[in-house]
C-alpha cells in the first residue's frame, strides 16, 4: 500500500462552523457513522461503523504508519476525527507528515476550497451529489423533536433504510470524486516545499493557543450586563420599543432632525464626528451597543477545548492562490489593539466581573472589553508571546521590485514613507507631529491605495472620504502619486505587457524577474521566491476603458 484515499461521515451535536474540528470531536456523542477508502486509486469500500462494520486490521496501521500516504478533502478534518477514532489523547494527534489534502491543491491553482465547486470547474464526469447536503443534516446533526418523529433529537439508519444506503453511496462518491480531482490535477504536482509548509500549519494549528477560560468567561458575563444597561439608556432617551432596530433608529434619528441611509460602523462614526448634544449621545451608545469585537469571547468559549487551547485557527492557503494563511473561528489575524496604560488593573476587575468598577472607571465597557481581547491568550509552560509584523511591507516591495530609489532611500535611513510620500506629492517638508503634518494623512491613504495600480475607486474603498478628504481631491492625489513614483507606474505597465504577450501567444514571458507562463488554461506567475500563483482559464477582454485586460475565473 503506497496510498489511501479517505472520506468521513460523522455525528457530533457541536456545531462544526462555530467551534471547529477540535471542538467538535471532543463531543461525548461523536461518532464516525461511515468510512470510506481506496487503496491506491482501487475500487472504493465503505465500512458501516454506525451498523456494526469494523475497519480492517490492514487500514487502521496505515493510519499510523508514516510510508502510506493518506489523501483527503480537506485532509485535517479526518485526521483529526480518526485521532479521536483511534483514541489517542486530548491534545495528541496523528502526525500530520503522511498527510496529503485535495483541497490545499486545488487552492494552489486558484480553484475553489469547497468540493463542489471545484468538481464543477474541473467539469468532472462524477462529481459530489447535490443531494449530500441534506443527508448531512439528515443524519450527522441531531434532529428537532416531533409527534412525526416520536420525539427523538437523532436520526439513525433505521429511521430511514433507503436514505442511509443512498448515504452510503455519497460517501464512496466522494472518494471516486476526489481521486478524479488528483487525476486532473495531477499534470501541476505540488512541490515538496509546499507540502513542508502544509506540516507546519497542521502542526500549528494541532499546537493551538491556549485561553484563559475564567477570563473569557467574565467578559462574555460583563458584555451582558452592558449591552442590557446601554440598551435601557438607549430606550429612555429615545423612547424607542427596540433601539437595536435599525429602522426604528433612522426614523427616530429623522425626527430630531438627521437624514441617514445606513447605520453601518463607518457610517455612524461620521455622524457622531459631526453631530452634537443628544444626537451624538445616542449614536455613541448606538456605536457601543454595536461593537462586534467583543463578539470573539463567544467565538473563543466555542472553539476551546479540553486543554484550554483553541486549534484550528488557521487555513493554509485561505486566502486563495496567493500563499497566504487565513484566519478562522476566532480569527488571529484581526485582533484589537490595546492602547491603555493600566492593561493588567482592568484585565484584573474583568476576570473578578467587577461591573460596576468597570463603569465608573472607564469612558464604555464595550471599548475597554474590545481592548482586553488580546489578552484572553496566555502563554503556557513558562513560554512568553513574541508579536512582530512587517514594517510597511507593501510599499518596501514595490519600491524595491520597481527600483524607486528615493523610496529606497527613506527605508536605508529608517524615515517614515507617509511622510516622505506627501513631501514628494506636495513639494514642501512633512513630518509627523510636526510642520505640514495634516499632509501625512494623505501621504498615507495614498501609499496604501495606490501602490497597485489603484485608482479613485481604491482611494475610496481605503476610507479616504471617512478620513476627511473631499471627493474632489482624489483624482489630483492619484496623479500626484503616480508623477511622484514613475518607475513604479512603469512597473505595472511592464507587468501588463508581458501578461498579455504570455495570454496571447501562449508563451513565457517575464518582467522584473516575475516570469508568466500561460499553459493548459492556466496562467501561472513565478515570483522571486519560486512560489506559484495561478489563474484560471485567463483571457483577454475589453474593459471600461476602452482597452484591454486580462480577465480570469474565480470565486
Amino acid at each position: 500500500m503506497k496510498k489511501i484515499n479517505i472520506d468521513l461521515e460523522t455525528f457530533s451535536s457541536t456545531n462544526l462552523q462555530k467551534s471547529g474540528v477540535f471542538k467538535y470531536c471532543e463531543s461525548k456523542d461523536f461518532e464516525i457513522l461511515l468510512f470510506a477508502y481506496s487503496i491506491d486509486n482501487g475500487k472504493v469500500i465503505v465500512v458501516d461503523l454506525a451498523n456494526g462494520e469494523i475497519i480492517p486490521h490492514e487500514i487502521l496501521e496505515s493510519l499510523t504508519d508514516d510510508a502510506v500516504e493518506k489523501w483527503a478533502f480537506n485532509a485535517m478534518f479526518e485526521r483529526i476525527c480518526l485521532s479521536k477514532y483511534l483514541g489517542l489523547s486530548a491534545g495528541i494527534y496523528l502526525n500530520p507528515s503522511s498527510w496529503r489534502c485535495t483541497m490545499i491543491w486545488s487552492a494552489l491553482l486558484g480553484l475553489p476550497l469547497s468540493f463542489a465547486g471545484v468538481g464543477a470547474v474541473l467539469g468532472l464526469d462524477k462529481q459530489k451529489l447535490s443531494e449530500g447536503r441534506n443527508l448531512i443534516r439528515y443524519f450527522c446533526v441531531p434532529c428537532l423533536p416531533t409527534k412525526t418523529n416520536g420525539g427523538r433529537t437523532r436520526n439513525l439508519s433505521v429511521h430511514a433504510p433507503d436514505k442511509w444506503q443512498l448515504f452510503k453511496f455519497y460517501n464512496a462518491r466522494d472518494v471516486e470524486t476526489e481521486m478524479l480531482i488528483q487525476e486532473k490535477l495531477s499534470h501541476f504536482p505540488v512541490s515538496d516545499d509546499i507540502w513542508h509548509e502544509y506540516q507546519l500549519d497542521q502542526e500549528i494549528n494541532d499546537r493551538g493557543i491556549g485561553l484563559d477560560e475564567v477570563f473569557v468567561t467574565s467578559a462574555i458575563h460583563l458584555d451582558a450586563l452592558s449591552k442590557t444597561s446601554i440598551f435601557s439608556k438607549l430606550v429612555n432617551l429615545t423612547g424607542l420599543e427596540n433601539p437595536n432596530s435599525v429602522l426604528q433608529m433612522r426614523r427616530w434619528l429623522l425626527e430630531h432632525g438627521l437624514e441617514t441611509e445606513s447605520l453601518g460602523k463607518q457610517q455612524v462614526t461620521v455622524l457622531i464626528n459631526s453631530n452634537s448634544g443628544l444626537l451624538k449621545e445616542v449614536l455613541l451608545l448606538r456605536q457601543q451597543i454595536a461593537k462586534s469585537s467583543v463578539k470573539k469571547y463567544q467565538a473563543m468559549a466555542n472553539a476551546v477545548c479540553k486543554d484550554s487551547r483553541a486549534h484550528g485557527m488557521f487555513q493554509y492557503y485561505g486566502a486563495n492562490r496567493t500563499g497566504r494563511f487565513s484566519g478562522r473561528l476566532i480569527q488571529l489575524h484581526n485582533l484589537p489593539q490595546n492602547h491603555i496604560s493600566d492593561l493588567a488593573e482592568a484585565r484584573s476587575l474583568v476576570r473578578d466581573q467587577n461591573f460596576d468598577a468597570l463603569v465608573l472607571l472607564y469612558e464604555s465597557t464595550p471599548k475597554i472589553l474590545s481592548e482586553l481581547i488580546r489578552t484572553a491568550f496566555v502563554p503556557q509552560d513558562d513560554k512568553k508571546f513574541i508579536v512582530a509584523d512587517f514594517s510597511a511591507i507593501e510599499a518596501r516591495m514595490i519600491s524595491w521590485l520597481a527600483g524607486e530609489e528615493w523610496r529606497l532611500e527613506v527605508f536605508k535611513s529608517g524615515g517614515d514613507i507617509y511622510c516622505a510620500s506627501a513631501s514628494q506629492m506636495f513639494n514642501v517638508p512633512v513630518e509627523k507631529n510636526g510642520v505640514n503634518g495634516h499632509l501625512r494623512q494623505k501621504g498615507k491613504i495614498s501609499e496604501l491605495a495606490l501602490g497597485y495600480g489603484g485608482s479613485v475607486g481604491a482611494l475610496t474603498a481605503m476610507g479616504a472620504l471617512d478620513m476627511g478628504l473631499a471627493e474632489e481631491e482624489l483624482q489630483p492625489l492619484v496623479t500626484r502619486w503616480r508623477k511622484t513614483n514613475p518607475r513604479i507606474t512603469k512597473l505595472w505597465w511592464d507587468i501588463d505587457k508581458a501578461v498579455k504577450n504570455s495570454v496571447r501567444q501562449r508563451i513565457v514571458t517575464s518582467s522584473h524577474g516575475i516570469k508568466f507562463n500561460c499553459k493548459s488554461g492556466m496562467l501561472f506567475i513565478t515570483l522571486l521566491s519560486g512560489r506559484e500563483l495561478a489563474y484560471v482559464k485567463p483571457q483577454i477582454s475589453p474593459n471600461k476603458f476602452n482597452g484591454e485586460s486580462v480577465t480570469y475565473e474565480g470565486v
